[in-house]
């Protein structure tokens, strides 16, 4: 399954030089909890509702004037779109990340992952799997 399936793509991004107000707006307009931070066209952070509480709430900064450069996540963890779900999905939940920019082989931003959409999507799967088992159950008749 290729990620970008489930990602948001185009992802939901600003400029290193947006303001941390602008940065929420699209997320706002966009029904997500992440941006990523892009310089000329190069992804070089995210921000998350985490930073907003963590660095702009917590320390009493002005949205309207802090830059979201100065308050990003940087470096910021990547996954390539061939990555199996499961593979994603561990690493996900063992260092507590909720939305994983998806690039290609040269860096390029491709996408937005985000737990909720991936987990989402892996239940469907069982779902679909679970169906898929019952219906071969009750097909199996006398003789069958």
């Amino acid at each position: 399954m290729g990620l970008l399936k489930i990602a948001h793509v185009p992802p939901p991004a600003v400029e290193t030089s947006a303001t941390v107000l602008e940065a929420v707006q699209v997320m706002a307009e966009e029904g997500v909890g992440a941006v990523a931070v892009v310089e000329d066209g190069e992804l070089r952070g995210i921000f998350t509702e985490r930073d907003v509480m963590l660095r702009v709430v917590l320390r009493e900064r002005r949205p309207q004037e802090t830059r979201v450069k100065d308050v990003m996540t940087t470096p910021p963890q990547t996954t390539s779109r061939d990555t199996p779900a499961e593979q994603v999905l561990s690493y996900m939940l063992e260092h507590h990340i909720r939305h994983l920019p998806i690039v290609d082989n040269a860096g390029k931003l491709l996408g937005m992952l985000s737990i909720r959409n991936l987990l989402e999507h892996m239940v469907e799967d069982l779902q679909h799997e679970i169906h898929s088992l019952d219906q071969y159950l009750l097909n199996d008749g006398p003789g069958g």
